[in-house]
């Protein structure tokens, strides 16, 4: 069974852009490992920009100087 975790910054992700995902990469494990989609799971976890580092610092702060 696998368990595949997504990670994106809270930005706005639509309900119809991460049914896209989940079933995007439930076909992609079907088709390139021969998984079996039924027992396929997909989560994906928002996080807030505040909360996600890079390089020393916030996304928010990284995307308020243009980065």
């Amino acid at each position: 069974m696998p368990y595949v975790n997504i990670k994106i910054t809270r930005e706005g992700a639509t309900p119809e852009q991460k049914a896209e995902l989940i079933s995007g990469v439930t076909r992609l494990l079907q088709d390139v490992l021969g998984k079996n989609p039924q027992t396929t799971v997909v989560v994906i976890d928002e996080i807030d920009t505040d909360n996600w580092g890079i390089g020393g610092e916030s996304v928010t702060v990284r995307r308020k100087r243009g980065q």
